[in-house]
C-alpha cells in the first residue's frame, strides 16, 4: 500500500510541475530553436500596406544626444497594423524613453527585432509565440517621436549590435505569410 500512495504522490507532483513549468519549458525549446535557425534574407515590411517601394533608407542618420539612427522609420497613417516580420517569441511589451510603447520579438537566428512608437499594443503578451504576420501594435508617435508624423521604427538587433533593416525589407519575399489577429 505505501508503494502505490508513494507512486500516486510522485505522479501527483510530477503532474504539478509540468503545470507549473511545462509552458517555460516548451517556451525555452521553442527559443533554441529560433537561435538555431538561420537568419532571414529578406522580411515582409512590418506595417499593414505599406509596400517595399513605398520605403527610405532612415539608417545611419543623426539623431538627438549624438546617437545615430539604429533602424529605419517607415511612415503610415496613425493605427495602422504594425506586423510581426518573422515567426518568434514576445521577449517584452513595454515602454521606453526613446522608443514609446515597444515590442521586441526573438526571432530566427536569435535576432531580436525592435518596433516602437506604437500608438497602443494589440493584444498580445511577453512570452506569447508569433508568426509573420501577427499584429503587434499599431503606428504611432511615442517615446521621443512625439509630434513627428506617425511611424513605426523598426530595428533588428543582433549579438554585435544593430543591423540595416533595409536591405532585408526590400528583398523579394519568397511568401507572405499574415495573419488577422
Amino acid at each position: 500500500m505505501r508503494v502505490l500512495l508513494r507512486g500516486a504522490m510522485l505522479a501527483f507532483l510530477l503532474l504539478g510541475a509540468y503545470a507549473l513549468f511545462g509552458p517555460y519549458i516548451k517556451n525555452m525549446l521553442y527559443a533554441i530553436r529560433l537561435a538555431s535557425m538561420p537568419v532571414p534574407t529578406a522580411l515582409p515590411v512590418p506595417v499593414r500596406g505599406v509596400a517595399p517601394r513605398g520605403l527610405r533608407d532612415t539608417w545611419g542618420g543623426a539623431r538627438s544626444e549624438g546617437r545615430k539612427h539604429e533602424g529605419i522609420d517607415i511612415f503610415a497613417k496613425r493605427g495602422t497594423a504594425v506586423i510581426a516580420a518573422t515567426e518568434g517569441v514576445v521577449l517584452r511589451v513595454s515602454t521606453n524613453r526613446l522608443g514609446g510603447q515597444v515590442v521586441w520579438v526573438l526571432g530566427p537566428g536569435g535576432q531580436r527585432h525592435y518596433y516602437a512608437h506604437l500608438d497602443r499594443y494589440a493584444d498580445i503578451e511577453n512570452g506569447e509565440r508569433v508568426r509573420p504576420g501577427t499584429v503587434l501594435g499599431y503606428v504611432g508617435d511615442t517615446g521621443n517621436a512625439k509630434g513627428t508624423p506617425p511611424h513605426l521604427h523598426y530595428g533588428i538587433y543582433e549579438a554585435d549590435g544593430a543591423i540595416n533593416p533595409y536591405p532585408l525589407l526590400k528583398a523579394k519575399v519568397r511568401v507572405a505569410q499574415t495573419e488577422e489577429r
